[in-house]
């Protein structure tokens, strides 16, 4: 009998993976969150006691955001953020229940500054939030669509694309506009429209996809973060600010962060981007835990081709 390639087992795992979140979604939906909850962290510490790439790379993120840690503290810190991450995860696949209900979204989520994003968005330049892989980024969007400030976002495409496709449906029916990172049409020009009549654009920031990032200082080491946000607001004129989000115990807690100043030229983008990185340091020093970062995103752990500009 002829053994499967690594292409079929490939595409074997991705269709198991698909069932597997499609089956969260519907278990989510219909069983107790405190039934949900606890086998999401029974799972995290599973992940997290089986190890492998994701969680090297989750330890050795860390390790920058806790400077000092040794191996035992790193450990209780991976474990503590994959449980974070599945938490997060768990939300999502509830994220459902809370469409078109806005006090819903409000019992999970507190905001700080909230205010402060109505008040950009009266101003018409339009607006755009960049956000690092912190917290929950959904249930951030779906509290923003919920309190009269749709958003358009991108998103990076799944396998297979059939959960793609169901992953921008419920982030639809929230109130997001989703645009595929590839695929498509480019997603700068739709963007840069939506901004100058004045929407509202949410972008993750704190790792580069393109391979043409800039080089800014994250948690204290040379990083490369994605143009875009920055390149956006000189483009259109929109306001560019950091939004992060963080646990605080049973809630999500949210803040709205000061704009960042819109800088001219070629170092005008590096020094927006650097602004926005020095939030992030702050916020992930803050509470690591939270930060879901199980890729490269330091130049040192980048290979050659990654890193190159």
């Amino acid at each position: 009998m002829r053994r499967p390639d690594g292409a079929t087992l490939a595409a074997v795992r991705t269709h198991v993976e698909a069932a597997a979140y499609r089956a969260g979604w519907s278990l989510a939906v219909h069983v107790p969150q405190k039934a949900v909850d606890a086998a999401l962290r029974t799972t995290a510490d599973q992940l997290h006691r089986r190890g492998g790439d994701g969680i090297t790379r989750l330890r050795s993120n860390l390790s920058r955001a806790v400077p000092g840690a040794d191996e035992a503290e790193l450990d209780a810190l991976a474990r503590d953020a994959m449980r974070s991450y599945l938490r997060y995860w768990g939300e999502v696949f509830r994220l459902p229940r809370y469409t078109g209900d806005a006090a819903a979204v409000d019992e999970v989520i507190v905001v700080d500054h909230g205010q402060r994003a109505h008040d950009m968005y009266a101003t018409g330049r339009g607006m755009i939030a960049a956000l690092p892989h912190m917290g929950n980024w959904d249930l951030m969007g779906a509290w923003a669509c919920s309190n009269g400030l749709p958003l358009m976002t991108v998103m990076e495409r799944l396998k297979p694309e059939r959960l793609y496709d169901e992953f921008v449906a419920f982030r639809e029916d929230i109130g997001m506009t989703v645009l595929p990172l590839t695929g498509g049409e480019p997603t700068m020009p739709r963007l840069a429209e939506h901004l100058r009549a004045g929407g509202f654009v949410c972008l993750l920031a704190d790792r580069d996809m393109s391979r043409s990032g800039i080089g800014v200082d994250l948690l204290g080491e040379r990083a490369r973060m994605p143009v875009g946000p920055a390149l956006l607001a000189q483009q259109t004129g929109a306001i560019l600010f950091p939004a992060t989000s963080r646990y605080d115990g049973d809630r999500l807690r949210m803040t709205v962060h000061e704009p960042v100043e819109t800088r001219a030229g070629e170092d005008g983008l590096t020094a927006m981007t650097q602004d926005l990185a020095d939030v992030f340091t702050a916020e992930i020093r803050r509470s690591p835990a939270d930060w879901h970062m199980l890729q490269r995103v330091f130049e040192v752990d980048r290979r050659p081709t990654e890193g190159a500009r």
